[in-house]
């Protein structure tokens, strides 16, 4: 069987939204999952029942609506993952937004090399600092350290509590 060639981390086209959509709703699921055995069902079912249409629409239309704002890695001549970018309007800061490998993709350091493109791009950008957030939930897990060998150290530890009233 011949080896998959990994193409070069491109910008993303708006024609890649729909493919980065459905990678987002793959690789989020073990997320969820994760949220839903912390929170239980009744809560998750509130708080998070419709996530996959939610977070489908959100990363299509950053996507399409910013291309420019969005790189994308082919394998084989096929988008398998993605991240977002901005500027959160703190002068000389960009952030990673929305990232994601395809499952069938993950594991072989694509996420990461991705990161390191964002971070290379918010330098030509002159900016001096950049910033992720994530969970801390087991889900989040394989994003926690695709951030820290892209070069990720300092962080600010978050919790959000929930009740069943």
């Amino acid at each position: 069987m011949p080896e998959k060639t990994v193409g070069a981390i491109r910008q993303a086209e708006s024609k890649d939204a729909d493919r980065c959509g459905d990678i987002a709703v793959l690789a989020w699921q073990r997320v969820f999952d994760a949220w839903e055995k912390l929170v239980g069902p009744v809560i998750f079912a509130q708080h998070y029942d419709n996530w996959r249409e939610a977070k489908r629409a959100e990363v299509v239309g950053l996507v399409r609506e910013y291309p420019e704002r969005a790189i994308v890695t082919e394998v084989d001549g096929e988008v398998v993952s993605f991240l977002t970018f901005y500027l959160p309007g703190t002068p000389g800061v960009g952030e990673i937004g929305n990232n994601a490998v395809h499952p069938d993709a993950q594991g072989q350091g694509i996420g990461e090399r991705q990161c390191r493109r964002a971070l290379d791009i918010f330098r030509q950008m002159g900016l001096t600092s950049a910033t992720v957030y994530t969970g801390l939930d087991e889900g989040h897990a394989p994003a926690r350290a695709q951030y820290r060998k892209a070069g990720f150290r300092l962080s600010t530890p978050h919790i959000r509590y929930f009740v069943e009233l």
